[in-house]
């Protein structure tokens, strides 16, 4: 299968439930701590333990590390959400020996660190690879992969001089400091057979709350965060609205708080710079930090633009049963609003989907009702 196609797939199916076997079971009630992937689903045999949003994003891990989508390990005949528990291909008991060896590798030789994923001997391949190729030794040398882990590089600009700068292009730290509140209206278009403009609405209050609705034919996406907890409510998923927990509920907060430059200090820790990386084939700067603590704390890298101090990247990685997973958004076209310049368009990219957002319409400084950031409801399709 091709890659854009094993792509396409996966971003109509960002809800792929079941390489180790699951079912649906049901409406829950809430519970004062998230839910774990064996109480929602049935089948479950080697991810027991870990919160429901972290097993789907699992999944991704395994379609993005393997280069496959859902029917690679479902059966092409599944038509319901049951269907998806059943251990129809010899894959999805492969897939549960190769998680336990590889937790296995960890344990022994790595103190339990998570260093061996799935994408590290696959790389994007069903099967990883076992004699060298002879084109890579002598050809034109790869795209640098760097680690996910930025060390902090001596001879750069510093933290500081970075986001003074970055302050000082989007209008100056007073008056960025002075945005409490984002309300916008534009489009987003997602991948493959969501890849039709849809309308899009956002609304954003500081410290860290943030609200998204994506208006789709089937119902509305809505993503938010207050703060404290995050959910997210889509039609055509197993769970009718699914909370966040662990580090993606620490990346949604981040995504809230970062709709405010002047709160970039104030979100992340442990702030350095690295060595220089591509991107969009320009050099750009970099600096790491970490938000939330231990077990759930996540990663968060900037790029800048040296030449402008603008922010042209954002990305994050929350830790995972099987390897990171990782969100970014990219940002382009910023326009001024009332002094200070917003980015209008940015492209989100996450394993199972992307979406691309472009705003027709940007308010500051709006009041915004408290119960925009409450509990979505499930959504609901629209009538024909």
């Amino acid at each position: 299968m091709k890659r854009s196609s094993t792509l396409a797939i996966r971003g109509a199916s960002v809800a792929i439930v079941g390489l180790l076997g699951s079912i649906y079971l049901g409406a829950q009630a809430p519970a004062a701590k998230p839910q774990m992937a064996e109480e929602v689903f049935k089948n479950v045999q080697v991810l027991k333990g870990i919160p429901v949003d972290e097993f789907m994003g699992t999944m991704g891990i395994f379609s993005a590390a393997l280069g496959i989508s859902c029917e690679n390990c479902h059966s092409l005949s599944d038509k319901s959400w049951a269907d998806y528990a059943l251990d129809t291909t010899q894959k999805k008991k492969t897939a549960r020996r190769m998680v336990v060896l590889m937790q296995g590798i960890n344990k022994q030789y790595f103190g339990g660190r998570q260093v061996v994923t799935c994408f590290s001997c696959h790389r994007g391949g069903d099967h990883p690879k076992t004699t060298p190729d002879l084109g890579a030794i002598y050809g034109a040398p790869p795209e640098e992969e760097l680690d996910d882990a930025v060390e902090a590089a001596k001879g750069q600009p510093s933290v500081d001089e970075i986001l003074n700068k970055y302050m000082n292009a989007i209008g100056g730290a007073q008056k960025v400091g002075a945005i409490t509140s984002i309300v916008a209206k534009g489009t987003s278009s997602g991948y493959g057979p969501e890849s039709g403009q849809r309308s899009f609405d956002l609304y954003v209050k500081a410290p860290n709350m943030r609200t998204q609705i994506i208006h789709t034919d089937n119902g509305d996406s809505t993503s938010v965060t207050d703060g404290k907890m995050a959910w997210i409510a889509a039609p055509l998923r197993p769970i009718a609205v699914m909370e966040y927990s662990g580090g993606e509920l620490e990346g949604a907060k981040v995504d809230a708080a970062l709709a405010f430059p002047a709160r970039i200090r104030q979100t992340l820790a442990n702030l350095h710079t690295g060595s220089p990386q591509i991107v969009n084939d320009m050099r750009v700067q970099v600096i790491q930090g970490t938000a939330g603590t231990a077990p759930n704390q996540i990663m968060v890298t900037l790029y800048f633009d040296p030449e402008t101090g603008l922010l042209l990247r954002m990305r994050r990685y929350a830790a995972g049963a099987v390897g990171r997973t990782p969100t970014q958004y990219d940002y382009s076209d910023y326009r001024d609003v009332n002094g200070v310049k917003l980015p209008f368009k940015w492209t989100e990219m996450w394993l199972d989907g992307r979406e691309s957002v472009e705003l027709s319409s940007v308010q500051t400084n709006v009041a915004i009702d408290a119960a925009r950031f409450n509990k979505p409801a499930p959504s609901v399709a629209p009538k024909k």
